[in-house]
């Protein structure tokens, strides 16, 4: 059965994956988003809406009468150094909630969150547990008690957030990771065994493809998700797979006493407006913080994914080769 979906923030990276899964499957769908879509081949599917513009969003919304939403849009860097700056992150939850609620028929509306919500290492224990320590992660904290205190019981919703998603129309901070594997410039931290619950974005597409559309409400509504690969992979093993499929050579080691200069310069480079710096202290303590998530609900309702790690490792690196 087809359905009209709704995508808001679909040209960004998870977005126009997830714009391409869905038109394949054979389903309407359209794509809000105050940016063009990074794949020119999505225009057709593309109508420019900032959702801090609430009249223009609940009237695009209406226009188009969805069955299901994706609500995606946001500002995702960390740049910003006031919650002032997010407003997509809150004003724009709030104006997709009333578009929701001023569009009669949509069966289910799936809000994205972020796992920064709770700092990097932080296991929390419950839904409305957070510790965020970014101004964007607090952003999506406020963003996620908007939809539990207005959506509430009015329309059917949930909440997924995405951990740390990789794979084709990527960008920072991941495409930085393969970039600097490709370059040759990446040192992993020696004596270091560090699994991690990410994403390859094939998968991921087909996890909110589930959620959104899943038979059975009680599986789902109300709930949050981590969306991320079940089990986690191996940063160490991870790295050494992307090279092998880039045909480079392996990422040396080094201890991290030597690591850490590096990463204080790319403070300093990331300072003075270079965004793209190799390796930074926020990025030093990410790949060194294990991080695995409880996957069972989402096991349970998704079932066996359809990429296996080595399979999104050399579809993203046959995209890159490609010229990406």
């Amino acid at each position: 059965m087809t359905h009209k979906i709704l995508v808001t923030g679909g040209s960004g990276f998870i977005g126009t994956n997830a714009l391409a899964a869905l038109e394949a499957d054979g389903h309407t769908v359209l794509n809000l988003d105050i940016e063009a879509p990074r794949n020119p081949a999505q225009n057709h599917l593309w109508q420019q809406v900032d959702i801090r513009d609430r009249d223009a969003l609940v009237g695009a919304t209406q226009a188009f009468a969805p069955d299901y939403v994706l609500h995606l849009a946001a500002r995702t860097d960390m740049d910003g150094k006031s919650l002032a700056e997010y407003d997509a992150n809150i004003g724009g939850v709030r104006n997709m909630i009333a578009a929701v609620k001023a569009t009669p028929g949509i069966r289910r509306t799936l809000f994205a969150s972020s796992r920064l919500v709770c700092q990097i290492g932080y296991m929390p224990t419950s839904d409305t547990d957070y510790n965020a320590t970014t101004v964007y992660g607090q952003s999506k904290v406020e963003g996620e008690k908007i939809v539990r205190a207005e959506a509430g019981e009015h329309f059917p919703w949930l909440i997924m957030r995405p951990t740390s998603i990789w794979g084709p129309w990527f960008d920072v901070p991941y495409r930085n990771f393969f970039d600097a594997l490709r370059r040759g410039i990446y040192i992993h931290p020696s004596s270091q065994r560090v699994e991690k619950s990410y994403g390859y974005v094939g998968n991921s597409v087909m996890q909110l493809r589930t959620m959104l559309m899943a038979a059975g409400d009680s599986a789902v509504l109300g709930k949050t998700f981590y969306l991320c690969d079940y089990p986690p992979l191996e940063v160490r093993e991870w790295a050494d797979m992307i090279c092998r499929h880039l045909e480079v050579k392996k990422a040396p080691s080094a201890p991290y006493w030597l690591i850490k200069p590096a990463a204080l310069v790319g403070d300093m480079l990331k300072a003075c407006g270079w965004a793209s710096a190799p390796i930074t202290s926020f990025r030093l303590n990410n790949i060194l913080t294990e991080m695995v998530h409880d996957t069972d609900a989402l096991s349970a309702l998704c079932g066996t994914l359809p990429y296996s790690l080595e399979d999104g490792v050399r579809e993203t690196c046959a995209w890159l080769k490609n010229g990406a």
